[in-house]
């Protein structure tokens, strides 16, 4: 039994991290490594005080060279304008490299820096640029020649043209009042919360071993042989193959020039440079950068630095949701690695420092939400640039090599929140795999988040994907998974409150929020439902329509986003674009599985909500509609006493059938909603419980709830129970989701966990074993995702009081981890709340 401790006698047990805070003081200082040279650490640390305390910052370089290439290009195809646009950025951008760093290509200012999306949500740019810098969540600075910038040069442009007024403009009203304020486009309802207009594009994964391997002249080269095969005859191929080929070769060349000008920059800094050994470092860099990534790599050295320009370069050409994830660096780079070992030109303490140097390039772009929902959604500067390690390989056979336990190592030795790591677990992951994964997690800065292949490879093997693919899966933004020369539906979908749906089945179709306006349909006055059945007929009733709604709401965003993005470095990369000559972003490329997904937001919540009027209203008969409601009504002040009685109802994550078999029956609903009805959409979407930090925003609509919970809290966080309702031990939260998972359909997606532990329960050799137990059994279940915060709630509730002492204290809010000083109050809260298990039991 495992019970949330508030006051406790003896010393605590810390973690890593915990004490590496204790001896600093919060300031970030990296791990000595015996192995590691005085000046390599040096580097590291001089590489990261550059920019440690500065503040985030707005750069405009992108927005303004887009739009000024968008007033030139105006009739053109959009695939050939955008690939102009990222062409003119390649030549204008500002050129510039960092002291001390092993690698070229940065995108913006000097520190920490952010960059603008016009073509996405410049409609919210004169709103952001008063806001920008006040605002609670991930404020960012802005000085006064950019404001400048954006108020007279980019704005006005795109006034009236983004893709968020086409689609607002879209909506049929029962769909957009669930979804916008009618008297306020501009503001969420955080109902049935589309977020197509937040990104370009769903979280991707490059097939970055073309890139690397190939080179840019080998793409555009075969760009050319098929432009020079096409029929000119045929009106498909003279116009949209050819100007899809041709935006190949354009954006080609944009990428070989923005390295070309690194290499020449890289050049003029060796020429004037006095330190002797600087200057072989940028004279090498010079080189590299001249080469890659136009031609193939050769070298460990030419692969990381060809990957990090793509990787870059891709967060110039669009705001992918979750941002550019950097997919199974242990095996695209693992025949570079192998081969420079081998030859002794590396050694593994040389590659964790090129490692380090990207990581730290990783940490000074801060992605830029300027959608007001959008950035309540993703607190904290969140990232999710996953590094993908561990799996099988494309024949199933277990796929780790020396490169995975290096970057295992290098996260151990890195305490920086970049980047995000993710390790697949399958059945034969060797042991040793386990354990330095175990001892990763018991640093306790919440890496790496695990993902099951016994789980996700039968699913996308299901779905119509090759063993090939689906064995090569890579990880992709939170939890979700890339196949990258398989997977082509980038559209974002919604995030459902359901939440929403417990209130409006108590006020017969209405929310407290909302006054007495009818959002979705009247089912009838709970106070004359008499049975169980009769209430959850009615419940269901509104699940079922506020899917219908979400399902319409997805089919507007489908039709109108190929219209506003392309995406051609993306689709260079792409097996079936490139066979088909179609844009990544077209509503379907052929060959292609279009796997979508929608959220549930506050899974546990309305689980234990529901189980709360079950069990107290109409089984047991201790609470009557009537005092419910008006307990509800009063937030619960002066009804104290049967807010502690509701609480104390059957709860989801305790292994108790009662609860779990009505979370699963919610899960079901959406799964076979799904099932019946994707064929409308033209492809498959699945029902998805990743909130992000959207479960704080979202309770921020609901009134108080019938489990206990209080009006404006945070709802429960992807699959986990709500705050402080399992009591019953983590391995009752694993049996929780496994049994609430309906097997016999697959329109299932991923499920965040969350397992918070205390350092004690973790600590010394026994504790790894402990971990790796705990890890095998959540295989076995056959659950999506898992993930760890190893720390004590004294040091969360010291670090809220006394942010100045705990600036490094990274903790896990979702399928990313920030630090905890930079989110809000509200989701500092969420974090404190949900419960440390004292045992792994």
């Amino acid at each position: 039994m495992n019970a949330q401790t508030t006051t406790r006698t003896k010393e605590l047990v810390l973690s890593p991290q915990e004490e590496r805070i204790a001896q600093t003081g919060g300031t970030l200082t990296f791990i000595d490594s015996n192995s590691q040279s005085e000046s390599k650490k040096n580097r590291i640390q001089k590489i990261f005080d550059s920019f440690k305390d500065s503040k985030s910052t707005v750069d405009v370089q992108r927005a303004r060279y887009f739009t000024e290439s968008f007033k030139e290009t105006e009739g053109e195809a959009l695939s050939l304008r955008w690939a102009k646009a990222l062409y003119k950025i390649a030549e204008k951008i500002e050129v510039t490299i960092d002291p001390y760093q092993l690698l070229a290509g940065r995108i913006g200012k000097a520190g920490k820096y952010g960059l603008l999306y016009p073509e996405l949500d410049g409609c919210f740019l004169h709103q952001f640029v008063k806001q920008a810098q006040s605002r609670k969540e991930s404020p960012f600075e802005i000085s006064q020649e950019d404001v400048r910038i954006i108020e007279e040069e980019i704005a006005p442009y795109w006034e009236g043209k983004t893709y968020y007024d086409e689609l607002s403009r879209a909506f049929p009203d029962d769909v957009l009042r669930v979804t916008y304020d009618p008297k306020d486009l501009f503001t969420s309802r955080y109902i049935v919360n589309e977020t197509s207009s937040m990104r370009s594009a769903l979280q991707w994964v490059h097939d970055y071993q073309k890139g690397i391997d190939e080179g840019f002249e080998a793409i555009k080269n075969q760009a050319q042989e098929k432009l020079n095969s096409l029929n000119p005859l045929n009106p498909e191929e003279s116009l949209d193959k050819t100007q899809f080929l041709q935006s190949i070769i354009i954006v080609s060349d944009a990428i070989i020039l923005w390295a070309h000008r690194h290499a020449v920059k890289a050049a003029e800094l060796a020429k004037n440079e006095q330190n002797s050994e600087r200057k072989k470092e940028l004279e090498k860099l010079a080189e590299i950068c001249d080469k890659v990534p136009r031609y193939g790599a050769t070298t460990f050295h030419e692969a990381l630095q060809s990957q990090w320009f793509i990787q870059m370069f891709s967060r110039l050409e669009q705001k992918t949701g979750a941002t550019i994830s950097n997919g199974r660096m242990d095996q695209y780079l693992w025949k570079y690695y192998e081969k420079d070992s081998k030859e002794g030109k590396i050694t593994r303490e040389e590659a964790k420092e090129l490692f380090q140097c990207m990581w730290l390039g990783m940490a000074q772009y801060q992605d830029l939400y300027v959608s007001p929902a959008g950035v309540k959604f993703n607190e904290g500067y969140a990232h999710w640039e996953a590094v993908t390690i561990g799996g099988v390989d494309k024949n199933g056979y277990d796929a780790t090599n020396e490169l995975t336990y290096i970057l295992l190592e290098n996260k151990r030795e890195f305490p920086l929140n970049y980047p995000d790591l993710a390790a697949r677990i399958h059945s034969l992951s060797p042991e040793r795999y386990l354990y330095e994964v175990a001892e990763t997690i018991k640093d306790g800065a919440g890496f790496p988040k695990l993902l099951n292949d016994e789980e996700i490879i039968p699913l996308l093997l299901s779905k119509g994907a090759d063993a090939a693919n689906a064995n090569d899966y890579a990880v992709s933004g939170c939890t979700e998974v890339r196949m990258p020369n398989l997977d082509t539906f980038t559209t974002p979908c919604a995030f459902i409150n359901i939440a929403s749906l417990v209130e409006l089945t108590l006020y017969n179709g209405r929310m407290k929020k909302y006054g007495d306006e009818l959002l979705t349909i009247e089912t009838g006055d709970v106070r004359n439902f008499t049975t169980w059945e009769e209430f959850y007929s009615a419940f269901i009733k509104q699940e079922k329509h506020l899917l219908t709604l979400f399902f319409k709401q997805q089919y507007v965003a489908n039709r109108i986003r190929p219209k506003h993005f392309a995406s051609p470095l993306g689709s260079a990369l792409h097996k079936l674009c490139m066979e088909n000559c179609t844009d990544l972003h077209s509503q379907h490329v052929k060959g292609g599985l279009d796997l979508g997904f929608f959220d549930f937001i506050g899974l546990g919540t309305v689980a234990d909500s529901l189980a709360a009027i079950k069990k107290n209203i109409y089984e047991d008969k201790t609470v009557t509609w009537n005092a419910l409601l008006e307990a509800l009504a009063t937030n619960f002040e002066g009804f104290e006493a049967l807010q502690a009685r509701l609480a104390h109802s059957p709860a989801y994550g305790n292994d108790d059938s009662y609860a779990d078999s009505i979370a699963k029956d919610i899960d079901r609903i959406g799964v076979q909603f799904a099932h019946e009805n994707s064929k409308y959409l033209g492809m498959q979407l699945d029902v998805r419980y990743v909130s992000q930090s959207a479960n704080v925003p979202f309770g921020k609509v609901i009134g108080a709830l019938p489990n206990g919970r209080k009006a404006g809290t945070a709802l429960s966080d992807g699959s986990s129970a709500s705050q402080g309702a399992d009591t019953h031990g983590p391995t009752a939260v694993l049996m929780s989701n496994y049994r609430t998972k309906n097997t016999d359909m697959n329109n299932r997606a991923s499920r965040l966990l969350n397992i918070k532990l205390s350092p004690a329960t973790v600590s010394g050799t026994d504790g790894t074993k402990r971990i790796v137990s705990f890890i095998k059994t959540w295989r076995d279940l056959k659950l999506w995702h898992l993930q760890f915060n190893i720390i004590n709630r004294e040091t969360l509730l010291k670090a809220k009081e006394h942010p100045e002492n705990y600036r490094s204290l990274l903790v896990r809010v979702a399928g990313y981890s920030a630090y905890f000083v930079e989110l809000s109050p509200e989701l500092q809260d969420d974090v404190i709340l949900r419960t440390e298990h004292t045992a792994l039991n």
